[in-house]
This record gives C-alpha cells, structure tokens and sequence, in this order.
C-alpha cells in the first residue's frame, strides 16, 4: 500500500510537471521549473541525507529534532512543487501556503526551549537559531542574504559542539560539516534559480491555498484520485427556471457595464435639502431604522469583575551534580550559593536564577550563566571558558584565572578581573551595557566600557571596522 500511494504521487507530480511543459508558450519556463524542482532533490539526497543519518547515529533528543527537520524540508519541496506548476498567488494565499512550513519550524524552535537541561542543548541551539533560512522562499528580493544570516546564527553553538567533541567523537564534528553543508549548497541553488525570490510558472493557474496540504505520511492510505472534468460552461443563451431576463434585458445589462466610468451620467443629482443627513426633518417623516441594544454598561455602584493575573508554575530550585556537571537552577533571592567540590572536570550550568550569588570554588572546565537577571558569579580557576548567555544585570568576578570570557545576548555585564586574569579574552556579541574593571595596586578598580559602537569603512581592498565613541 505504501508502495502504491508513493507511486500516484510520482505520478502525480509527473503529470503536472508535463501539463507545465506542454503549455503554449511556456516549455522553456515549464523546463526550468521541472529543474530547480530537481536541483532541491539533489539538496534532500545529499546534505540533508547526510545530517539526518548522522543525527541518528547520535540518537537521543539530536534523533528527535532532526525527524522534525525531515519534515520542514520535505515541506520545502511540497512548496517548490507547487510554484513549478503555478502562477504566483495573492499574499493572503501565499500566506496559507507557507503555514504548512511555519508550524514545523516553529515546532523545531519550542523543542530546543523545552530541553535546556539536554547533554545536547547545543546541537539544538543550532538547529534552533538556523532553521529559519527555509523561510527564504517569503524574502523577496533578497533570499540569499538571508540564509546566510541565519547560517551565521548557528556559528555561535556549532563552535561549540566541535569544541566539546572535536577530541571525543569525529561523529559529532561530521554532524557539524553536514548541517552547515545544508545551508551553503542551499545559498548556491538560490543565486542560480531564485535570485530575487521563488521563482513561479508563467503558466498554469494561479496557486491556491490547498495546494501546499502535507503529504500523506508512508504507509498510510493513498491519495485520493484526481478530481474529474470541470462541469461545462453555462449556456447563458437560455433562459433561467427562475424568471430569468430576456436575451434583449441582459444584452443591455452588458452594454451599461461597458461604458465604464460613464455609467454614472445617467444617475439624478440630489441637492442638499433632499439629503436626509443634512435635514432632520426628513428623517423624521421617513422610515425609522430599528437601533440594535444598546451596549452594556456598568454604572458607578456595580463591582468590576476581578481580573485574575493567569498562575505562573514556579519551578522547584536545583542545586546538584549530575555526572560532571553541576546544575543551578530557579533560584530567588538566595545570596549564599556555594559549590566547593569541584573537580577539572567539572562544569557548572546556572539558568533562570534572579537577585542570587554564586560562588564557585577550586579549579574547574567551565561555567555558563543562561537567562539570568541580578546575578552574582565568583570563581576561582577556569580552564575553559565562562559564558554569559540571555542575562541582565550580572557581576562576574574572578579571583583567580580565566582564559575567555564569552558574553552573549546580554544587557549589563561587569566583569571584575584580578591580576592573573589580565591576559583574559573577553569575546562579546549583541550585548549592550558592558564593563570591565582592572584591579589597582592598593586593591581599588578601574573600570572601562567596553566599545557598543564600531564604524567600517572600505580601503579599496578589504573592509576596516574599529570601536567608536558615543558623541554627545
């Protein structure tokens, strides 16, 4: 049975591509349609394949979200099958076509925020920031620009993953080349069929809302059979059961129609003092217009309804080591938070804390702060790489050293570095607010503002960037 329904819709596919070709005057449009239908195909088997084989040989939540990617692409090409046979429709049916598509991409994003506390959170990430490249197909005129804006997005966690993996498993770091292959083949096949946005049939009908409807999923119940002849045109020489005009009456109906914008000169001009809104006392001679009721309203003594704010689930705090990794989450308000027994290899993740301190003791791999607001972070020796990630007003203090200092998608970070901590590398990005204060030699600090601001300008060879100040 899954054979049979595959093969109807080869079938189908088929004969809409043959009825595009065969069009008068549209063979070459109708060929070349048929070809970037193909050229995606090569996408689906090549980069595609590769990620999702390799994805399941990784298994777990990384299995999980590919499966759904599986599905956004295959999405994809319903779409690109659609306009290879079709005329561009209105933006309101465009809009229905893609909805398909939105609600697979939007299923990928809310995976990765439901799964924070995943071993693979940043393979998400990836897939998560990326996956909006398939909406190329709605950026007129500039689709390729942004793909590859969002392929830039997941830079951010696939370094990541190859940074983690790169000496444990080859697995993850081929993971990592094929998903980026997707987005760099799929930026070459848009400058070479869709440079100004998806490109449709010159002939055929115009694309309609049902035309993008999923697939049937494998081995469920074939498709069902074409629509049969449209029914025949109406004889408009005969007249109606239902006391239709004569030839002659609808004869001049269509010729009144055809004079166009001269249809009005037959229409009796009406002076002001025949026009009701000007004259109340036509109106009141005339016939009454029955007024729906009146709007509810509450007088002065009658109680408002109560408005309940909708319940917020708080989450229970956490503060344990799973593995090597020491999970910090939920806290409020609590300013003693202390992890001594640390190990080289351990990590410490802090998400969702808000007005709490962390102090982190002995030497460890790394920390990573993630959406947290008002927090105080103190360690000693980091190894790794400290990361501030989705935060608001934190404190970083190091007593020791650190070789790199990420900040990411963060609003007010100070950063308070101790004398063995001065050759430390602060990397930032999207962030606003930033400070960094250098230790003195009687104990004080000096603080700096980190540049928000940079000018770029051409040399005739390369572009030039460098940090600028705020005038004013």
């Amino acid at each position: 049975m899954a054979e049979l329904a595959s093969l109807v819709q080869r079938l189908e596919v088929a004969v809409g591509r043959l009825e595009a070709i065969g069009g008068q005057g549209g063979a070459a449009s109708g060929a070349a349609a048929a070809e970037y239908v193909d050229a995606f195909d090569e996408i689906i088997n090549g980069p595609v394949a590769e990620y999702l084989s390799l994805s399941q040989k990784i298994g777990g939540d990384v299995q999980k979200h590919a499966d759904m990617m599986k599905q956004a692409f295959s999405a994809q090409k319903q779409l690109l099958v659609v306009a290879s046979s079709s005329q561009k429709p209105s933006d309101a049916t465009m809009t229905s076509l893609l909805q398909p598509m939105s609600k697979i991409i939007q299923q990928v994003t809310n995976f990765r925020e439901v799964q924070r506390t995943s071993p693979f959170f940043n393979h998400l990430s990836a897939i998560s920031e990326s996956v909006p490249a398939l909406g190329w197909v709605a950026m007129a005129p500039k689709p390729c620009p942004y793909v590859k804006e969002m392929q830039d997005a997941a830079m951010f966690y696939t370094n990541r993953v190859l940074k983690e993996f790169r000496e444990k498993d080859k697995t993850h770091v081929d993971w990592v080349k094929a998903y980026i292959s997707i987005w760099t083949q799929l930026q070459d096949y848009i400058k070479k069929y869709h440079t100004t946005g998806l490109s449709w049939s010159k002939t055929g009908q115009v694309a309609s809302a049902s035309a993008a409807a999923p697939a049937a999923p494998a081995g469920g119940c074939p498709p069902p059979p074409p629509p049969g002849p449209p029914p025949p045109p109406m004889d408009l020489s005969a007249t109606s059961g239902g006391g239709g005009g004569s030839d002659d009456d609808r004869n001049a109906l269509f010729a009144s129609i055809n004079k166009g914008t001269a249809i009005t000169k037959g229409l009796k001009h009406v002076s002001d003092d025949q026009k009701t809104h000007k004259n109340p006392n036509l109106r009141s001679g005339g016939p009454q217009v029955r007024s729906g009721p009146k709007p509810f309203a509450a007088s002065a003594s009658s109680p408002k309804p109560a408005v309940c704010p909708a319940p917020t689930r708080a989450q229970p705090p956490v503060l344990e080591l799973e593995g090597k990794k020491w999970k910090v989450e939920n806290h409020v308000g609590v300013q003693d938070l202390v992890i001594s027994q640390t190990e080289l290899r351990h990590v410490v993740y802090a998400y969702n804390c808000n007005k709490s301190t962390l102090q982190v003791k002995g030497k460890l791999n790394s920390i990573t702060l993630d959406s947290c607001k008002k927090m105080g972070l103190v360690f000693d020796d980091v190894v790794g790489i400290v990361e501030i990630i989705n935060c608001r007003d934190v404190k970083i203090q190091v007593m020791g050293k650190v070789p790199i200092i990420s900040v990411n998608k963060t609003d007010g970070c100070h950063i308070y570095l101790s004398k063995d901590s001065l050759d430390c590398e602060i990397v930032s990005a999207k962030s606003s607010e930033m400070n960094v204060l250098i230790v003195k030699e009687d104990g004080d600090y000096t603080e700096f503002a980190v540049p928000e601001q940079f000018k770029t300008v051409w040399d005739g060879t390369k572009l030039v960037t460098t940090a600028t100040e705020i005038a004013g």
